[in-house]
């Protein structure tokens, strides 16, 4: 047996220290695993033991940061942990420098903790490699990582939330604090959550946003797919570079690396055999948001009924292929988003609506399962079923070209009225640049008359979402007041300004309801009072009078309706609400502008309000 009593006091206390500092090397490489590699694999961290963890590498590795950005709506803060190989975590330091800026998003699902656990490891990992004295290509990149975004959600654990998945034993749920499902919203910001995440996109400017889940609707082989940025979206050669090599790219080290991946499985309820389109990422999703300000993003999406070691590996591997990729074309990466950007800037007209192209596709390997028809062991009636015992490998049809269908000309800025003071908060947590009106004045305008539009029967989201709403462009002199807020179009955020706005944008503030008031009548009339007004306006106003009588010839309906003639005369007639179906928010397409005491009464008063029939 070894005597320590044999040796002399100074090689003891030498034999001491030695033991001493590798007992606290074991702890330390002992505590720097994760949860998930202690366990089995088979678990995600609990919320404590992430934060936990970040703060371990926080304090042993200079490369590593963990900030509070801003609040949840659960009551924790959302944090954020950086790396950057020479330490520096000041986004301001970011934006100077040449390196790559990553952002990645982890728990916005929390049903779907791959992301958090393979996050947790990546910069761990990341970090020994500078602490060993290991280079390369993460010498070029600042990563800002999200540990958990849906925190809330991430606190409901149980095992049942996802009863078709394959681990782990136990995860959090789908909804917030609020039960919001926060991948819905990125534009419309009703959480705590995405106006924290917001500022943060804004004051970081990321040039790749990644954003991990895990997938369900169809079965096949592959343990991971991907969804990108739509391309047209992006437009220019910041998205032909996309397609034409950075996509390419990662899809090759993938298959190298044991994971042949696929484009994300847009398929539910049918064979997947028929082909697929690209999933459409307008802007309540996190990757369309990340559009509208010349950002790639990638949604990393691995399947539900792959183990769960399985999946974390394969977003682990793709998050470090992404992320090397960018650093090894940083310049060529950054000097196209540059461009991009320039490109937005010059641009006079902007889609609001697409449409996918039916007849324009690429053949992907898809390797799937057979799509057949078994009795059901709970009805015995006929239902669908993935053979197993069947794979297939195919090449099969991706839709993954979307063309403009709405499209709207720019204007100079935009005008909105101080009363409509949520519009104007929602734009200012997106860091949208705007001032204020120092003086009363008329201002000649465009803006439009909603004509038509339909509404959703069932809340979504906290909403009852509009759209398909058809509009006419008016022009006119319109009084503004002091206060009002002026938008210039010249700034970072003009793409997206301009979905937020337009009222015929799929993810507008006209669609999330923020305008509705302005669809419901406010005045009206006693039918046996405004009798005799409406007679003598027709006898004055000939042009109403023979829209009637159209009107009349045309509808046996409103033939025979007394009430609905006299409102037709209302409708028609100066009386109506001159700011019903007038939406508000106003395009400057010049820069006319008066003080109202330099303008006759007659002239300020002058709006126009016709409506076609």
């Amino acid at each position: 047996m070894f005597n320590v009593m044999n040796l002399g006091a100074k090689k003891c206390r030498s034999l001491l220290a030695f033991t001493f500092l590798l007992i606290g090397f074991v702890q330390f490489a002992s505590a720097q695993e994760t949860p998930y590699e202690r366990n089995g694999k088979n678990c995600t961290a609990t919320y404590q033991e992430i934060i936990d963890f970040y703060t371990l590498l926080d304090r042993e590795f200079r490369c590593i940061k963990m900030i509070e950005l801003g609040p949840s709506d659960a009551g924790e803060p959302i944090r954020l942990v950086t790396f950057n190989s020479e330490g520096k975590h000041r986004f301001q330091h970011w934006q100077d420098e040449k390196n790559i800026t990553i952002l990645i998003n982890n728990g916005i699902h929390p049903g779907e903790p791959d992301g958090i656990d393979a996050s947790m490891m990546m910069l761990r990992d990341l970090a020994q490699k500078l602490e060993l004295g290991e280079t390369g290509w993460f010498e070029h990149v600042n990563l800002a990582v999200i540990p958990v975004y849906n925190i809330g959600g991430c606190m409901e654990r149980s095992a049942f939330h996802r009863p078709d998945q394959d681990g782990p034993e136990e995860f959090g749920e789908r909804g917030n604090s609020q039960y919001l499902d926060l991948n819905r919203d990125f534009i419309k910001c009703d959480s705590r959550e995405a106006q924290t995440f917001a500022s943060l996109f804004q004051e970081l400017n990321p040039d790749i946003f990644i954003d991990n889940h895990v997938s369900d609707g169809a079965d096949y082989q592959h343990v991971m797919t991907l969804a990108t940025t739509q391309a047209q979206k992006l437009g220019g050669s910041l998205a032909n570079y996309l397609v034409e090599q950075f996509e390419p790219s990662l899809f090759q080290e993938m298959q190298k690396g044991g994971y042949p991946m696929v484009p994300y499985v847009n398929v539910w309820g049918k064979d997947a055999k028929e082909g697929w389109s690209q999933f459409f990422d307008s802007p309540r999703y996190s990757s369309g948001y990340a559009a509208l300000f010349q950002t790639i993003g990638f949604t990393i999406e691995t399947h539900m009924l792959k183990s769960y070691p399985l999946r974390v590996d394969a977003t682990y591997k793709l998050m470090m292929i992404i992320a090397a990729y960018a650093a090894t074309h940083e310049s060529e990466l950054k000097q196209l988003r540059m461009k991009a950007k320039a490109d937005c800037q010059q641009a006079t007209e902007f889609p609001l609506t697409w449409k996918l192209n039916k007849d324009t596709f690429q053949w992907v390997e898809l390797k799937g399962y057979e799509y057949k028809m078994h009795p059901s062991k709970v009805s015995g009636l006929p239902v669908h079923y993935y053979d197993h015992e069947l794979p297939y490998t195919e090449k099969v049809k991706f839709f993954n070209v979307y063309e403009p269908q709405v499209v709207v000309s720019a204007p100079n800025a935009y005008i909105i009225p101080q009363g409509w003071w949520k519009v104007i908060d929602q734009l200012q947590q997106h860091k949208v640049e705007m001032s204020q009106l120092e003086e009363d004045q008329t201002q000649e305008v465009e803006y439009y008359q909603i004509q038509q539009y339909k509404s959703n029967d069932k809340p979504y989201e906290g909403h009852h979402a509009n759209y398909d709403a058809i509009v006419k462009k008016e022009k006119g002199m319109i009084r503004f007041r002091k206060g009002d807020y002026y938008i210039p179009l010249q700034q970072n955020a003009k793409r997206f300004i301009i979905e937020a706005l337009e009222p015929q944008s799929n993810d507008g503030y006209f669609a999330w309801n923020y305008f509705d008031p302005i669809l419901v009548q406010k005045e009206g009339y006693s039918d046996y009072a405004f009798e005799e007004i409406a007679a003598n306006y027709l006898n004055e106003h000939i042009d109403v009078k023979e829209k009637l009588k159209s009107a009349v010839a045309r509808d046996t309906s409103l033939a025979k309706n007394a009430s609905d003639q006299l409102e037709f005369v209302y409708q028609y007639s100066e009386f109506i609400e001159p700011r019903l179906m007038r939406y508000p928010v106003f395009r400057v397409v010049n820069s006319k502008a008066v003080n109202l005491n330099q303008v006759p009464s007659n002239e300020v008063e002058k709006i126009q309000n016709k409506r076609d029939e």
